[in-house]
C-alpha cells in the first residue's frame, strides 16, 4: 500500500449509494497531532447527514467518521502519546475530505484518551462522540442530584448514555421511547418511563430531546425550566421562561478520558449492534437508514 490508504468518502449528495471507497494518501500528523490506525470507527446520524447533503460542501471531497478507536502509529511534536498507545478520540468532522472511516486518521491530540482497558475496540469506539454529547448537554442543564431529567430518544446512543450520566449524578430519570425498550431504560437507571406516543404524567425540571422532538417535548418542563436539543441551532423558541439551547459537541481528551473511566467501572454501557467491514460502508449506511438500530454500527478496516 505504501502511502495509501482507504477511506470512506462522498463526492455527491444521496443515499446510502453515495458513500465511495477511495484511495488516498495517508495523512502525517503535525504538532500537537496524532495519527491513529484505526481499529473501529462508529457510524452515526451525522455521517447519514453530510452524505445526504444537510451541511452542504457541494462539489468536494467529503470525509465520514467521527468517532475512531485504535493504536497510535505516529506523532507529531508534543503530542503527549506514544506510538503504540490504544487510543479512543472525537475528530470534530464537518466540512473535512477524510474522517475516520479510513484506515488511518490524524488527530489533535487533545482529541483523545487512552481506550479503556478491557473494551474491544468496537465497543470503545461508541464512546466519544455519543458520550461526550450527552455529557455535554448534561453541563448545559446544570441539574443538582434530585432533580428530574426526561431524555427523548432515551434507547438511542446519546440517550443512554445521558440516563447513566444523569442517574450516576443523583438525578431523577425518566426516559421516553418504544415501549419494547421499558426493560432496557429501566436497567440504564431511568426511574420513570413513558412510551413513545404519551404524555409524561408530571412536568420534568429539564428535557434532553435527543430525538429531536422539539415544541412536544419542551412542552414537558416545567415554567423556568430548561430544554437542550442535539441539533445546534435547531432549538425551539423559549417559553413560559424555559431556557432552550442545544449542544455542540466539542472535542475534550480530558472529559472523554473520564467518560472512558466511568465506562471501566461499568457506569456506562457500550452498545454495539453489528459491525461492518469498512468496504461494506454502504451497507451500514442502508441499516442506519432503516432505524430501529439498538446501539451503534461500527466499521471495522
Amino acid at each position: 500500500m505504501g502511502n495509501k490508504m482507504r477511506a470512506a468518502v462522498v463526492t455527491s449528495f444521496g443515499g446510502p449509494e453515495a458513500v465511495e471507497i477511495v484511495d488516498v494518501e495517508r495523512p502525517e500528523p503535525g504538532a500537537g497531532q496524532i495519527r491513529v490506525k484505526v481499529a473501529a470507527a462508529t457510524l452515526n446520524p451525522v455521517d447519514a447527514g453530510v452524505r445526504s447533503g444537510i451541511f452542504g460542501g457541494a462539489g468536494r471531497r467529503l470525509g465520514l467518521g467521527w468517532d475512531v478507536a485504535g493504536t497510535v502509529d505516529a506523532v507529531g511534536v508534543a503530542a503527549g502519546f506514544a506510538v503504540g498507545d490504544e487510543v479512543v478520540a472525537l475528530f470534530h468532522g464537518m466540512g473535512s475530505s477524510l474522517g475516520t472511516h479510513a484506515d488511518h486518521v490524524v488527530v489533535d491530540a487533545s482529541a483523545a484518551a487512552l481506550a479503556p482497558a478491557a473494551t474491544d475496540p468496537a465497543h470503545a469506539a461508541t464512546l466519544p462522540l455519543n458520550a461526550l454529547t450527552a455529557a455535554q448537554a448534561l453541563d448545559l442543564l446544570a441539574l443538582e442530584p434530585g432533580q428530574s431529567l426526561l431524555v427523548t430518544g432515551a434507547a438511542g446512543a446519546v440517550g443512554g448514555y445521558a440516563i447513566q450520566l444523569a442517574a450516576h449524578r443523583g438525578i431523577e430519570v425518566t426516559a421516553y421511547a418504544g415501549e419494547d425498550d421499558e426493560e432496557l431504560l429501566r436497567g440504564l437507571g431511568a426511574t420513570h418511563f413513558v412510551p413513545r406516543g404519551s404524555a409524561p404524567a408530571r412536568p420534568a425540571d429539564a428535557v434532553l430531546d435527543a430525538a429531536v422532538i422539539g415544541a412536544e417535548a419542551l412542552s414537558w418542563v416545567r415554567d423556568e425550566g430548561r430544554y437542550a436539543g442535539v441539533i445546534p441551532g435547531a432549538a425551539p423558541a423559549s417559553e413560559r421562561g424555559v431556557r432552550t439551547g442545544a449542544v455542540e459537541v466539542a472535542a475534550d481528551g480530558r472529559r472523554l478520558a473520564e467518560l472512558v473511566r466511568l465506562a471501566q467501572d461499568g457506569v456506562l454501557t457500550t452498545r454495539v449492534a453489528q459491525t461492518y467491514a469498512l468496504t461494506d460502508a454502504e451497507k451500514a449506511h442502508a441499516r442506519l437508514a432503516e432505524g430501529g438500530v439498538r446501539g451503534r454500527l461500527v466499521l471495522i478496516p
